[in-house]
């Protein structure tokens, strides 16, 4: 037997000798490998904390001493080693097990962490409790360096610092990477710490000049001199007591520096250095490329995958390219996510004008709003559920300012694998309330083209919402054309009933519209709306249905019934959209399916509503 099948929590797990941990890591790398290849997910970061998941877990009494994971795409191992083993299988698939942490999942999963730098708040909220209710407990944190990036893990350090007798230790996994190449001040110090170019040197020129007492002597000076230069002055002006950098796939040198840690009091900081991909010579060599994978043969790796219709992603990429060479003002902002965002081509052929953050949303709207005060034409480019981490500074330094600022909303609506924390469900209703924006959803690629010009065009904050992978396959115009504002299209005419559908959900309100001879506008604009066309579909139809790949509270459907309210027109109104509940992982179709935003289910919502009969076959007796 295998010594990962006889692990089923982290109890089975600390029976083990010492000596059994390291035959016990290539073992779990082993079975991560084979497990996420058949699934897809997060692969290079999870074999990269292999030893660090085994360590933890085998030190502290986990789960009454808490682990926070951050971000929590790394925690694979971590969910293997607590009794979810046999669920690997279904990882991110409906009804299977999340990609991240998830409360309602296990009681080893303290903390939902989904999104970057909420760790050490969380974790410091964790010890603060346990202090007032007088429990004996730890609180970890475990930070990738990429969370470091951001400001709200640097205010809980400010805060935890302080507190000078609360159980918190927080582990920083440098790996040299988030999920973009890592960017900032603080990155490259970490770089240049580690990367040892100077000692290096150093100790090669020991080793062929000194004699063996004098290259002794030689060394601990430069440990001395080493020691000198780590951030320990920086973690420790916070009030951490700041232990490492430490090599984080090295059991014998984790479990005994935690094992000491365990016995501290107060914040503590320990640095350790891991690898993205750890043990996968292909991972290794390219990390972000195997950061998130859809499934492949381990041995020969991931192929690059057939075309086939181009991404809304694609569109935004090669739109901001050809934007960029005809206007020089503009400039790309992206808050990590170069490759997510589809700005790999334009960081190559405009560096000057590419503009990687960190993770740091907050930052990266204000930062386009100071540079759009300077004539500058600033894109942001960043997914819709990470806007929301930035939603005062766009409304006080963007919208209220009236600033010119444009964004690419990528991922808006459901996302599939990466479920519920990733899914972009509340652009609408959040955008829409901010006075001076104009927000928009494309039914196709080149309606995307054409928006994301109308936006860029448009003197003040624009918004483009649009959703993950591929559209319908439209055709695109090479033209930088702009649509009329507020103005949206009737792309089939019906009787009785209107569809009013936005963005996504035109294609699958078409397939519902031919079973029911009912009338379909692509209205385009979520604001400013269609008014006119609202009043013409009123006047021409019994009965009106807004379909929208958002929710329903506060969305697109809310804003054509307050029009219709505006104007006095009482009409009955059927509103389709996501529902008030958070909507987990899973394929996209199915997920779609399952809330009736697929044709069959708009379809048969407008029947059960309106009354309306099945469509009968008719048959040619002649």
């Amino acid at each position: 037997m295998k010594l990962l099948d006889t692990i089923n929590d982290p109890a089975d797990l600390r029976k083990l000798p010492r000596t059994q941990l390291t035959p016990l890591a290539h073992e779990l790398r082993q079975f991560l490998l084979d497990s996420v290849s058949k699934t897809g997910g997060h692969l290079s970061s999870n074999l990269g904390t292999v030893e660090l998941t085994i360590a933890l877990h085998y030190v502290f009494n986990t789960p009454e001493d808490r682990i926070v994971w951050d971000v929590g795409h790394q925690t694979y191992s971590h969910k293997i080693l607590t009794g979810r083993r046999e669920r690997m299988p279904t990882l991110r698939q409906l009804n299977g097990l999340s990609g991240f942490p998830k409360r309602d999942e296990s009681e080893y999963d303290t903390f939902g962490t989904a999104h970057s730098s909420t760790s050490i708040s969380a974790a410091l909220g964790m010890a603060q409790a346990a202090k007032i209710k007088g429990e004996k407990r730890k609180a970890i944190a475990v930070i990738g360096d990429g969370s470091m990036t951001a400001g709200m893990a640097f205010e809980a350090l400010n805060n935890a610092g302080v507190e000078d007798d609360v159980d918190l230790l927080v582990v920083l996994n440098d790996n040299d990477m988030s999920i973009s190449p890592p960017v900032g001040a603080l990155n490259r110090y970490l770089a240049r710490l580690m990367s040892g170019q100077f000692y290096a040197a150093a100790k090669n020129v020991g080793k062929t000049m000194l004699p063996a007492p004098m290259l002794e002597l030689a060394k601990k000076l430069e440990e001395h001199a080493k020691g000198m230069v780590v951030p320990a002055t920086m973690f420790e002006e916070f009030g951490f007591n700041y232990i490492g950098p430490i090599d984080g796939h090295d059991l014998d040198s984790l479990i005994p520096t935690l094992e000491n840690i365990k016995k501290l009091k107060g914040p503590q900081f320990l640095h350790v250095v891991t690898k993205k991909g750890q043990g996968y010579k292909l991972a290794e060599a390219e990390p972000i490329l195997y950061h998130g994978t859809g499934k492949f043969n381990p041995s020969e790796g991931i192929k690059p995958a057939k075309a086939t219709k181009i991404t809304y992603t694609e569109v935004f990429g090669n739109w901001l390219c050809d934007m960029a060479r005809v206007d020089k003002r503009l400039v790309g902002i992206t808050p990590a996510m170069r490759e997510g965002s589809g700005m790999v081509r334009f960081n190559a052929e405009y560096p000057d004008r590419y503009f990687d953050v960190g993770i740091a949303e907050q930052h990266s709207v204000t930062f386009a709003g100071g540079l759009a005060t300077e004539g500058m034409k600033p894109v942001v480019a960043i997914y819709s559920t990470f806007l929301q981490r930035a939603y005062d500074q766009l409304i006080h330094d963007v919208a209220l300012q009236n600033l010119d600022v444009t964004f690419a909303l990528d991922r808006a609506g459901l996302v599939g694998a990466d479920g519920a924390t990733h899914a972009g469900n509340y652009d609408i209703a959040y955008l829409r309330c901010i006075p001076n924006m104009v927000v928009m959803a494309p039914s196709d690629e080149n309606e995307c083209r054409k928006m994301l010009t109308t936006a860029y065009r448009f003197e003040g904050p624009a918004a483009v919402r649009y959703p993950r992978g591929a559209g319908v396959g439209a055709a695109i115009e090479p033209a930088l054309d702009v649509l009329e504002i507020g103005k949206g299209v009737v792309r089939r005419e019906g009787k009785g009933v209107a569809i009013l559908a936005f963005g996504s959900m035109v294609a699958p309100s078409l397939g519902a519209a031919e079973g029911l001879n009912a009338t379909v506008a692509d209205m385009r604009f979520v604001k400013p709306l269609d008014v006119e066309l609202v009043k013409q579909l009123a006047r021409d139809h019994d009965y009106l249905v807004t379909v929208e790949e958002g929710c329903t509270m506060g969305g697109a459907g809310s804003a054509v019934a307050e029009a219709l309210a505006a104007e006095g027109i009482a009409k009955p109104l059927l509103i389709l959209g996501l529902p008030d509940r958070f909507i987990d992982h899973g394929d996209p179709a199915l997920l779609l399916a399952s809330v009736g935003l697929d044709a069959h289910g708009i379809g048969a919502s407008i029947r059960e509503r309106f009354g309306i009969g099945e469509p009968r076959l008719v048959v040619n007796n002649t």
